[in-house]
């Protein structure tokens, strides 16, 4: 995000989330307001799709249940041996998500929200 007032909201979310959690009225209303920023600012369809996606998972669920992308793997790191994490923290994969928004201009960054739509599509 381009704005300044985007950003800090950005950084209000992820310190909010790492200091007390997921606290659904406040998340929602933040996750509604960026999502204004995204549409008035940048006109990224896909950073206004994620952002709706995820306040409507949050506000049906009551937390956030999609895990943080995996990274593809690298081939002969670890023969034999499973390397995924099978443990999903609901609050680390949102501050995670909510990151992603401070460079819309970055592939991963792009990639991984991609992913994050898709695991909100078919969840």
């Amino acid at each position: 995000m381009e704005s300044k007032k985007a950003l800090k909201l950005v950084d209000k979310i992820i310190t909010d989330l790492n200091h007390a959690g997921i606290i659904l009225n406040t998340l929602v209303e933040d996750l509604k307001e960026l999502r204004e920023y995204a549409r008035a600012q940048h006109n990224s369809p896909l950073a206004v799709k994620v952002l709706r996606l995820t306040y409507e998972h949050v506000q049906q669920e009551e937390t956030f249940l999609i895990p943080i992308p995996e990274d593809e793997p690298i081939e002969d790191e670890m023969e034999g041996v499973a390397a995924t994490d099978n443990e999903h923290n609901p609050v680390e994969s949102l501050v995670y998500l909510v990151s992603l928004f401070k460079d819309l201009e970055n592939k991963m960054n792009i990639s991984d929200l991609k992913e994050y739509r898709d695991a909100l599509n078919n969840f």
